[in-house]
């Protein structure tokens, strides 16, 4: 497998053509310690994730994990290899020679939109609101408006009393609606920081006459305050009537002027699509319900805020064409705005996204994952009280824990499973039937082809479905995470994820302190940067 050495890949970070950098780690170790430009792509989920985020087989891509025994990168690049891709590369030495060269690592994720929220409110100066006076203005009656501009999924696990949501494209989209009193003081909230900041400085960008305010490190900082939020809300902002639109559509066309959004036809992107030298991606920024509602087969959802918040869980080969698409241009112009201020440089809208057809699209699907040896939660039941028959969950631990997995089932991940063989784990050494799940099987089949060649003899199965399947099957689920085979590090824990109380107030505060000192970071950062507009 070619290696590359650090020298050649920082050059190459700084460099023009397209690159993806690749991390073969599970994201909760990815989350410690990582190269800024890289990409999460797990080992255990690479079939799933990579056509999606990588999707010209030809994209130079180098992998990369710690450094260690492990081998996660070289396995990662053979598997790749395996699927098509032709220009794979492994990163010598791992993170640890890149640090050792003296490149600076970051933790957390999505680390490049979090920087650049902190950057903007530096340069903006985004005005902002503490929770506590947010608080006395709520309790006084005064003339706010909260717009909450997360997923409604978010938003209903928690979210400040009053609030609206209005997710992050959705903003500029219906604010004209939702607010038509311009002596409104308009408060934009996420979890945490950059969604705030980048909410209210879209409001602001798009000439709101409102006063626009983001809410100080957004639900967390409300409940480091000791203020209630509250659960299962779904109030929404209304989508824009005729002239709610048209005040919209231009002021979305300003920001683009501003910010030097391009827009292309799809007759150019036809022939963009058919180059084999570039990578070019189309995504639908609308909402997830319009999505549904209807789409273009082939075109991925990216909801504008939240592609603008985790932009390296979309795409990761940098150097991509990046086309956007909406029903007006609205949310599209106003992301693309925020693309280009990223370095997304070659960010586009389609000016005429009726014309499109799916037969324009180059598709890049994951593979299907095996169908053999399969097994439906009606025969799992019947053989599960026999002592022989061991389910392992290979889904996120997070999902194991908290949406439930199936009675008495051991946990781990996909990658690790040859870390088991021969180790003494009495819960599976001796057994003869081995029933792989995860959420909605297609992981779990992926493992069990993998644990065929790891346990010859053994009858290896994966539930059909999975554990979405088992549970619409009327099958009981269990909750916690009991029964864990390797470490349980596979996915980031988000501050509310964790315990309760004081500890999760801990996590709240170490996780905002991160997010803060990320713009200093990146300040003496020589591989980092983000383009100036005026």
């Amino acid at each position: 497998m070619r290696a590359v050495t650090a020298a050649d890949l920082a050059a190459r970070l700084t460099g023009p053509g397209e690159l993806a950098l690749l991390d073969a780690r599970e994201q909760g170790v990815f989350h410690r310690e990582h190269i800024f430009h890289a990409s999460c792509v797990p080992l255990s989920r690479l079939e799933a994730q990579l056509p999606l985020v990588v999707p010209r087989l030809s994209t130079p891509i180098v992998w990369c994990d710690d450094g260690g025994d492990s081998e996660l990168a070289r396995r990662a690049a053979r598997r790749a290899s395996e699927l098509g891709y032709t220009s794979v590369a492994v990163l010598e030495g791992g993170t640890s020679r890149w640090a050792e060269s003296g490149h600076l690592l970051y933790g957390g994720v999505n680390v490049p939109s979090k920087a650049f929220g902190e950057l903007v409110e530096t340069r903006h100066r985004t005005p902002h609101i503490s929770a506590r006076r947010l608080a006395e203005m709520i309790e006084a009656g005064e003339n706010i408006v909260v717009l909450d501009s997360r997923p409604l999924e978010e938003f209903r696990r928690m979210s400040i009393p009053t609030a609206v949501d209005c997710p992050g494209a959705e903003l500029v989209h219906r604010v004209a609606q939702t607010v038509t009193d311009p002596t409104t003081t308009v408060v934009v909230n996420c979890a945490g920081r950059t969604r705030s900041i980048i909410g209210a400085q879209s409001l602001i960008n798009a000439g709101l006459a409102n006063r626009v305010v983001a809410l100080e490190n957004g639900t967390m900082g409300w409940e480091l305050a000791g203020l209630e939020t509250v659960r299962d809300a779904s109030v929404t902002a209304p989508r824009p009537g005729p002239e709610a639109a048209t005040w919209a559509s231009a002021a979305a066309a300003e920001v683009g002027r501003r910010f030097g959004v391009r827009s292309v036809d799809t007759g150019t992107l036809r022939s963009w699509m058919g180059d084999p030298d570039r990578t070019t991606v189309i995504l639908d920024v609308r909402s997830p319900e319009e999505y549904l509602e209807a789409h273009i087969e082939g075109v991925r959802n990216a909801p504008g805020g939240q592609l603008v918040q985790a932009t390296d869980e979309y795409v990761a080969t940098r150097g991509s064409r990046l086309v956007l698409m909406d029903d007006d241009g609205t949310r599209a112009t106003m992301t693309a705005s925020w693309l280009r201020q990223l370095g997304w440089e070659d960010t586009y809208v389609l000016a005429d996204p009726e014309r499109l057809d799916a037969g324009m699209i180059a598709t890049s699907e994951p593979p299907a994952p095996p169908t053999g040896a399969g097994i439906d939660p009606a025969e799992l039941a019947a053989v599960l009280a026999d002592p022989n028959t061991v389910v392992i969950d290979i889904g996120s631990s997070l999902a194991h824990r908290d949406r439930g997995h199936v009675p008495r089932a051991w946990w781990t991940v996909r990658s690790r499973l040859g870390d088991l063989v021969g180790s003494g784990t009495p819960e599976i050494d001796g057994r003869t039937r081995l029933v792989f799940t995860s959420s909605d099987g297609s992981l779990a089949a992926w493992a069990a082809d993998d644990a065929s060649a790891l346990w010859p003899g053994t009858e290896i199965r994966h539930l059909r479905g999975g554990t979405r399947a088992w549970s619409e099957a009327g099958r009981p689920l269990e909750t916690g995470m009991n029964r864990p085979l390797t470490e349980v590090d596979d996915v980031w824990y988000k501050p509310y994820d964790r315990a309760q109380g004081r500890a999760a107030e801990e996590h709240m505060r170490e996780y905002l302190s991160w997010e803060v000192a990320l713009v200093d970071k990146i300040a003496r950062d020589p591989l980092v940067s983000f383009p100036e507009f005026d």
